[in-house]
């Protein structure tokens, strides 16, 4: 919380300099509409957590969008972020959003550098899992978010229960979000 963080206007002056699509841009924006939702909800029932970190940060989660649509989206934010000396809070939430977090062996397999992806903080945590209820720039069901990447990564895979767990923890605090347009 003692990091410097871009201002909202400078923080979608970046995501337009460094190449995203109006689209990439209307998602993140719809994203932290959604993320910031969470963090207030989450500060009315006592938690601590720094709701600009959840603004910027959900903003600039997809930067890497600008150079890739792949999962590799995430490694090419990161080298964005820390090439714009953004704060460390920043890139972690860039770095550890994609399918709600990725583990040390999956991020191998990827060709990663090899280490844990799986977001940690309550921010990170937000960020991530409000992503997860947006496809493109519509709010949905976490229901549709599991239905679509069990066909495109198989039933079992991790990443379905690491959003199954997220939302566990985040249901309580804020409801389904996806009937609140």
């Amino acid at each position: 919380m003692s990091e410097r963080l871009p201002s909202q206007r400078t923080a979608l002056k970046l995501l337009v300099e460094s190449g995203c699509s109006p689209q990439v841009i209307k998602h993140c924006k719809t994203v932290m509409r959604l993320a910031v939702q969470i963090a207030e909800n989450c500060k009315k029932k006592g938690l601590n957590v720094d709701v600009q970190l959840v603004r910027i940060g959900a903003l600039l989660h997809d930067i890497g969008r600008s150079k890739t649509h792949s999962v590799d989206h995430v490694i090419a934010g990161v080298q964005i972020a820390e090439e714009l000396g953004l704060s460390n809070s920043i890139v972690s939430i860039i770095e550890r959003h994609a399918g709600g977090g990725i583990s040390r062996d999956e991020a191998k397999k990827l060709g990663w550098p090899v280490k844990d992806y799986l977001p940690r903080t309550l921010e990170e945590k937000i960020v991530t899992y409000a992503d997860k209820l947006i496809e493109r720039s519509e709010i949905v069901g976490v229901e549709r978010t599991i239905s679509k990447l069990s066909k495109d990564l198989g039933e079992d895979h991790p990443a379905i229960r690491r959003i199954k767990q997220l939302h566990k923890e985040f249901s309580p605090l804020v409801g389904d979000l996806a009937t609140r347009k």
